[in-house]
C-alpha cells in the first residue's frame, strides 16, 4: 500500500468509477475511443487524479483512480462526462445525430472505494474486462 501526499495531508483514496453511454449504445470505438481516453486523461491530470487503471468498453468506461481529498468524486465524474460529451459531439458529427438533447452519457454513475474488497481484486476484475471488453461472459 502506497500513501499519497498533499501539501498538508497524507491520504489513500482509491475509487472504482463506472459510467455508460446513453441507451448503452456501443459507440466507443476507433477514433472516438482514443479521443475519449485522451479527454479523461486530460481531466484527471488537471485535477491531480492518478489513473491506476482504466478500461474503455464499447458502451461504458471503467476507471480505478487515486483522488486527492480536496476533490469530490461527483465533481470528477461531472467534469469528465461533461467535457467528453461536449467535445465528442463537436468533433464527431455522426454522434450528434444519434443522441438527441446533447446527452452522450447516461444519467448516473457507479463508484465505490476499495474498502470492502482489496485493490488486487479490482485490478484483477479490470484485467479480465480488458480480455473481454464486451462483457459477454456475464
Amino acid at each position: 500500500m502506497q500513501y499519497d501526499t498533499g501539501k498538508h495531508c497524507v491520504f489513500y483514496h482509491r475509487y472504482h468509477i463506472v459510467w455508460s453511454t446513453k441507451y448503452r449504445y456501443k459507440v466507443l470505438r476507433g477514433a472516438l475511443r482514443l479521443r475519449m481516453r485522451d479527454i479523461c486523461r486530460q481531466v484527471c491530470a488537471e485535477n491531480g487524479v492518478a489513473i491506476l487503471r482504466g478500461v474503455l468498453s464499447s458502451d461504458h468506461v471503467h476507471m480505478f483512480v487515486s483522488v486527492p481529498p480536496k476533490l469530490a468524486i461527483s465533481d470528477l465524474v461531472r467534469k469528465m462526462k461533461g467535457r467528453s460529451s461536449y467535445r465528442v459531439q463537436r468533433e464527431f458529427p455522426s454522434i450528434r445525430r444519434r443522441y438527441s438533447g446533447c446527452r452522450f452519457w447516461g444519467r448516473g454513475y457507479f463508484s465505490t472505494t476499495n474498502g470492502a474488497i482489496t485493490e488486487d481484486i479490482v485490478l484483477q476484475y479490470l484485467e479480465n474486462h480488458i480480455a473481454d471488453p464486451t462483457g459477454a461472459s456475464r
